[in-house]
């Protein structure tokens, strides 16, 4: 990533981690105010996924399915000379909130890079699945449905997931075609599967014993049988026509331990699939973008590399 942007998120896109007690820069550990947004990237438009009267808007307000794209420049996409890459971004939240640090701060880095950062916000819990996975397949397919709209390459989407929401990403990219929405009018139009799968110390198993049962109870309840969570249990759903990958964990994660992304990154090399993971010694769950953590925060460094070929 380039020194110079780096800087100026640093200094322009101070993140304030809430809950989490972590905060970079000039934000108090015990803030809960908004991070700023830096001009540029901006906000350039919020998008319902489904119609206002919808059943799959979801029990809870705060949550209804939406996505917030932001554009790479101050004058919006009316400027792009050519179609750029997009990254849909999937906070975590163990499907019970969604956290807030694991969203907007990306989409404004991916577009301080060239490429156009979207936040999904998904249906969680009491909603049960498919709602979230609706949610994230129909951004998805709007995305492409819009690409033109957008100046988005259709053939360069990827999804990028935390936590539990990484857990989100890798079943869309595992399963893209699992469920299929009967309100979703673009299934068998637009493809749900992403170019590339981003994931930050996500969930990936609901059966084994490193597996993360909160998630598990959110997303499917307390009577799911094992069927089901192994269906969800995305590191035994690995093909060989999986999107490349990028995971990062903290080897000491006492939240969701490292297991699943070890797990996860090993079913991509026995298949043939294009893995790239970085494990850090320590550092506690959830740690977002990690500006605050010497050690840590070079993952995103890390991460627009891999990205290099999709920056503008």
């Amino acid at each position: 990533m380039d020194t110079i942007k780096r800087r100026q998120f640093i200094k322009k896109g101070t993140i304030a981690l809430g809950g989490l007690g972590i905060a970079a820069n000039a934000f108090p550990a015990n803030s809960s105010q908004a991070p700023p947004d830096p001009d540029p990237p901006f906000l350039g438009e919020s998008v319902n996924l489904w119609e206002d009267d919808s059943s799959n808007n979801g029990s809870n307000p705060n949550y209804r399915p939406e996505i917030k794209i932001y554009y790479p420049t101050a004058r919006g996409r009316s400027s792009q000379s050519k179609n750029l890459a997009a990254v849909l971004i999937c906070p975590g939240g163990g499907y019970s909130i969604q956290a807030d640090h694991e969203g907007q701060p990306f989409a404004q880095l991916f577009a301080m890079n060239g490429i156009v950062g979207v936040v999904l916000t998904y249906r969680v819990s009491p909603d049960r699945y498919p709602g979230s996975y609706s949610d994230a397949c129909r951004a998805i397919r709007l995305l492409r449905k819009n690409s033109s709209k957008y100046n988005i390459d259709p053939e360069k989407i990827g999804i990028m997931g935390f936590s539990a929401g990484g857990h989100l990403a890798s079943t869309v990219a595992t399963q893209p075609d699992l469920y299929n929405e009967p309100e979703d009018d673009l299934v068998n139009k637009f493809s749900a599967r992403p170019n590339r799968l981003i994931l930050g110390y996500p969930v990936i198993s609901f059966i084994d014993s490193f597996a993360h049962t909160g998630s598990a109870k959110n997303l499917l309840g307390e009577d799911a049988g094992d069927d089901m969570k192994k269906q969800l249990s995305n590191n035994y759903q690995v093909t060989e026509n999986n999107p490349p990958a990028f995971l990062f964990h903290t080897a000491d994660d006492k939240g969701v331990p490292v297991d699943n992304s070890l797990r996860f990154a090993d079913a991509c090399l026995k298949n043939g699939v294009s893995v790239e993971l970085h494990v850090y010694p320590k550092g506690n769950h959830g740690v977002g973008m990690a500006l605050d953590n010497p050690s840590l925060r070079t993952w995103s460094e890390l991460l627009m590399n891999w990205l290099d070929t999709w920056k503008s």
